[in-house]
């Protein structure tokens, strides 16, 4: 099992002195996690993509270049770059940069995004955002198959053979494909072998069961080998050196944003006690002392028929830039290890 980190690289105030860092601090302290990750032996370290104005990751792999150029063996990725809302052409060729820069280290896992901002913003319209993003899907597994590929499609100007350059190091680019809770979106996973990687970020993690049982069933019948057929999890995690630390650490955090999130979507209020029961053995947050939080990841896996990538997310931390790097080193150098 591949451990690592995602970040969305949210700017949260600090919430006992409400001092709200400004976006130079904040990327800084975004590239020593990705460092600090790297020297800790983490796997692999993922940048969102948001177009609102407490992220700075409008420009994924921008900051992964960054991180490319002062880290060694760490894999780089999105989490998830938005498909529906970019030139897949540039999204590969960015990707292909990043790759050559880093050495071979360069994954893109590709979504729709939980956030509309970014579909106005480049002009998706939403009646056709279905078809859009199976399309662009398309267009990016052909130039990354083809440097010279012809295509045509319905929103895009065709491609009619020119090269697309710069070509990766790896010999294909990884191409994971990042989903919700959309039977659809797992199905077709399987149908084109791509790697799944699944934003869990509530309820218990086996609800999510009989929809990897349809991708893994979907890429039998479409003839890709198991081997092919890779399931990842992101999920909200945190570790501390005890539990009732990584309990309290997280609780301001979690709030702040669980609290956000209910008032933009209506969904449930964010109390103390929804959160100590995500927290507890039912609940989707991987949080507790090294041993605690490898012992409910594996129950996450077990539930799953097994994985392959399991990211945490740890922006709910980010107000405290010294917990959030012992909370990556202790799970690099502790919890990492008794996954393996």
């Amino acid at each position: 099992m591949e451990i690592g980190i995602d970040s969305f690289a949210i700017i949260i105030p600090n919430l006992t002195t409400g001092v709200v860092p400004s976006p130079t601090q904040r990327m800084e302290r975004l590239l020593e996690e990705i460092d600090v990750a790297d020297k800790a032996g983490l796997d692999i370290f993922g940048i969102g993509e948001h177009h609102r104005a407490e992220f700075i990751d409008a420009s994924p792999a921008v900051i992964l270049a960054a991180a490319a150029a002062r880290t060694k063996n760490i894999r780089l990725t999105s989490a998830v770059s938005v498909l529906s809302a970019a030139d897949p052409v540039r999204l590969f060729q960015d990707f292909a940069t990043l790759d050559l820069i880093s050495q071979g280290r360069a994954e893109v896992i590709v979504g729709r995004g939980s956030f509309k901002e970014a579909h106005g913003l480049f002009g998706v319209a939403q009646n056709d955002y279905d078809d859009v993003f199976a399309e662009k899907l398309d267009l990016l597994l052909q130039v990354r198959s083809q440097t010279h590929p012809h295509w045509k499609g319905r929103f895009r100007a065709p491609l009619t053979g020119g090269g697309i350059f710069p070509r990766p190091l790896q010999k294909a680019l990884p191409i994971w494909l990042g989903v919700g809770g959309t039977p659809q979106s797992f199905i077709r996973a399987g149908l084109l072998g791509l790697p799944l990687m699944i934003a869990i970020i509530g309820g218990a993690h086996s609800r999510f069961r009989p929809l990897v049982d349809l991708y893994r069933e979907a890429g039998r019948r479409a003839g890709h080998p198991p081997e092919a057929l890779k399931v990842g999890i992101h999920t909200f995690g945190y570790v501390a050196d005890t539990n009732e630390e990584a309990i309290e650490a997280l609780w301001p955090g979690w709030h702040h944003m669980a609290s956000k999130m209910a008032l933009e979507r209506g969904g449930p209020p964010a109390t103390r006690a929804r959160y100590m029961h995500e927290v507890g053995p039912n609940g989707v947050l991987l949080i507790g002392n090294p041993s605690r939080v490898a012992e409910k990841a594996k129950v996450a896996a077990q539930a799953l028929g097994g994985i392959d990538r399991l990211t945490f997310q740890l922006s709910m931390i980010a107000n405290d830039h010294d917990a959030q790097l012992r909370g990556i080193n202790l799970l690099g150098q502790k919890v990492a290890p008794l996954l393996r």
